[in-house]
C-alpha cells in the first residue's frame, strides 16, 4: 500500500494561504482543513495526541508528518474543548510570531483561561467554522465541507491586520464565509442556534427509548427531520455543553417557560385564550423559520413541490433529467419514504416563477405530484 501523502496534489486555485500550515488535531475538522488546503498545494503538517488518528490522518492525504525544520505561518488548533486552551497555550509557546487559531466551537472560555493565566495572546485569533457531520475522525473528513459555510473570526483590539488577514485568509482559501463577532456574542448564537437545539433533539430522541414498537412504525419525515442530530456523539457534547454552559442554561429557562405555557393551555383547550395561545405558538414558530437564511445563506424563498417517486433504480435520475430538460433549478430536496409503500415523497425546492412549470411538466411526462404550493 502507498503512502497517500506523498502523491501529488495539483492546485485548482492560488491560494491566499503561502506556506507551512500546521495543523494540531487530525480529527475531522483538523484533517478536512488539510484536505481542502492541500488541493490547493498548500503544505500542511499534521500533530496529534493519537499516533494512531494522526497515521490515519497523514495515509488518507489530509497532510504530512512534522519535521525539525518546519516553519508554520499558520497553526491551527483543532482538538476537544476541554484541551483547547491548554494546547493553544503549547503552540504560542513553541512557535512564538506565528499566528494561530482554533476551531473549538465555545470561544469565551478558552479566551478568558488564556488571559486568567497571562499568556502573550497578541498572535492568538480564535475562530470557528459552522461546519461539521455527524461522523468524526480523520476517516470521515472530506475537502468540500466549509464551502458556503460561515466561519466566526474573533478578533480583538490587540488583533494585528496582518494576522487578522491570515485568519481570514483561511476561511476564503477553503470556501467559507468569514465572519467577526465577538467571543461572547459567538457564544450566545451558538447556544440558540446549535448546542439547545442539540439538547431539543436528543430529548425528544430519548422518549423513543421506551415508546411501543407500534408507535414508532408510524414515524414520518417531520420526526427524523426534528432528531436527526440526536445522534452525535455525547463524549464530545459533554465538553461543548459544559464550556458554554450560562448562555445554553439562559435559552432553555426561556423555552421551558415556553413549554409550560403550551401545555398549560392544553389542559383545558376549551378555555378561554387556550386556542390563541396554541395558535399563537405555531405562528411564531412561523415567523421564526422565516428569518433563516436559506440557500447559500440568502433570505430567498422557495416553495416546495411533492412528487411521488418509485422506489426503484434510476427513478431519481429521471426526476431530475426532466426538471433539467424543463431549465427547473432543484433549490433543494428532501426524500421521505413511505413505511410498508413501494415509493417515496420527493420534496422539492423551487423558486416560486418555477412552480406552474414544474408542475405542468412532470404531469405531462407522467409524474404524479403529490402537494403543489397553495395559489
Amino acid at each position: 500500500m502507498t503512502d497517500s501523502s506523498l502523491d501529488p496534489v495539483r492546485p485548482g486555485r492560488a491560494a491566499r494561504t503561502a506556506g507551512t500550515v500546521r495543523i494540531v488535531g487530525a480529527g475531522l475538522l483538523g484533517s478536512s482543513i488539510g484536505h481542502a488546503l492541500r488541493l490547493l498545494g498548500v503544505d500542511v503538517v499534521l500533530d496529534d495526541a493519537s499516533p494512531a488518528q494522526l497515521r490515519l490522518a497523514v495515509d488518507y492525504g489530509a497532510g504530512r508528518l512534522a519535521a525539525p525544520d518546519d516553519r508554520p505561518v499558520l497553526i491551527v488548533v483543532a482538538v476537544p474543548p476541554d484541551v483547547t486552551a491548554d494546547v493553544i497555550e503549547r503552540e504560542l509557546r513553541a512557535h512564538p510570531g506565528v499566528v494561530v487559531t482554533d476551531v473549538a466551537s465555545v470561544k469565551l472560555e478558552p479566551y478568558l483561561e488564556l488571559r486568567k493565566r497571562g499568556v502573550d495572546l497578541t498572535h492568538y485569533i480564535g475562530s470557528h467554522p459552522l461546519a461539521g457531520r455527524e461522523r468524526g475522525g480523520a476517516i470521515s473528513a472530506r475537502a468540500d465541507i466549509f464551502i458556503g459555510r460561515p466561519w466566526v473570526v474573533c478578533r480583538d483590539d490587540e488583533t494585528r491586520a496582518s494576522d487578522l488577514a491570515v485568519v481570514e485568509g483561511l476561511a476564503l482559501d477553503l470556501g467559507a464565509m468569514p465572519l467577526e463577532m465577538t467571543p461572547q456574542e459567538h457564544d450566545e448564537a451558538v447556544a440558540l442556534t446549535s448546542h439547545v437545539p442539540q439538547l431539543v433533539a436528543s430529548l425528544l430522541a430519548g422518549r423513543f427509548v421506551a415508546a411501543p414498537e407500534g408507535s414508532l412504525r408510524l414515524t414520518g419525515q417531520g420526526v427524523r427531520d426534528t432528531t436527526r442530530i440526536a445522534a452525535s456523539a455525547p463524549e464530545l457534547w459533554v465538553q461543548i455543553l459544559g464550556a458554554n454552559a450560562a448562555p445554553v442554561v439562559a435559552v432553555l429557562d426561556e423555552l421551558a417557560g415556553d413549554l409550560r405555557a403550551v401545555a398549560d393551555a392544553l389542559r383545558d383547550p376549551a378555555a378561554p385564550g387556550a386556542r390563541r395561545a396554541l395558535a399563537d405558538t405555531i405562528r411564531r414558530g412561523n415567523e421564526g423559520v422565516e428569518r433563516l437564511p436559506g440557500k447559500h445563506g440568502q433570505n430567498r424563498r422557495f416553495e416546495q413541490i411533492v412528487v411521488r417517486v418509485d422506489d426503484t433504480a434510476g427513478q431519481l435520475g429521471r426526476l431530475f433529467g426532466d426538471l433539467g430538460e424543463l431549465g427547473v433549478n432543484i433549490e433543494d430536496l428532501r426524500l421521505e419514504h413511505s413505511p410498508g409503500a413501494q415509493f417515496g415523497l420527493a420534496e422539492l425546492s423551487v423558486v416560486p416563477s418555477a412552480v406552474h412549470e414544474a408542475v405542468a411538466g412532470l404531469e405531462k411526462r407522467g409524474w404524479k405530484i403529490a402537494s403543489v404550493p397553495h395559489a
